[in-house]
């Protein structure tokens, strides 16, 4: 039976309906705003730029520092930690993919339930 065909009698079938379809309306909002959000926020232009600075900082840190034992794990605990910013960066930035993901089975629950 469609909701829009039910005829509510009481009350509580009222109120039972008006939550039903505010629940379904934030679904599908809810929805439309995952599509538009599949696509990557990060444009490429601006990750090649970044990766490239930080490149050549830590080149030019590499190039002037004397080199001993305290500047090169110095320079590489640096390059690690940029390195793991950056991908946590695009690991953030889909949510729903990669190593980090959050889960869609609360998602998947309520849509089977609605199926029903």
């Amino acid at each position: 039976m469609a909701a829009a065909s039910f005829k509510p009698r009481a009350p509580l079938q009222r109120a039972i309906k008006a939550a039903a379809s505010q629940l379904a309306i934030g679904l599908g909002r809810m929805r439309w705003l995952l599509y538009a959000q599949s696509g990557s926020a990060i444009s490429t232009p601006l990750l090649v730029v970044v990766v490239s600075w930080l490149t050549i900082l830590a080149v030019s840190f590499g190039v002037f520092a004397k080199p001993n034992a305290t500047a090169q794990i110095a320079l590489l605990v640096c390059a690690l930690s940029v390195a793991a910013a950056i991908f946590l960066i695009l690991e953030m930035d889909r949510p729903f993919e990669g190593l980090i993901q959050i889960s869609d089975a609360p998602l998947r629950d309520v849509l089977g339930r609605l199926g029903r």
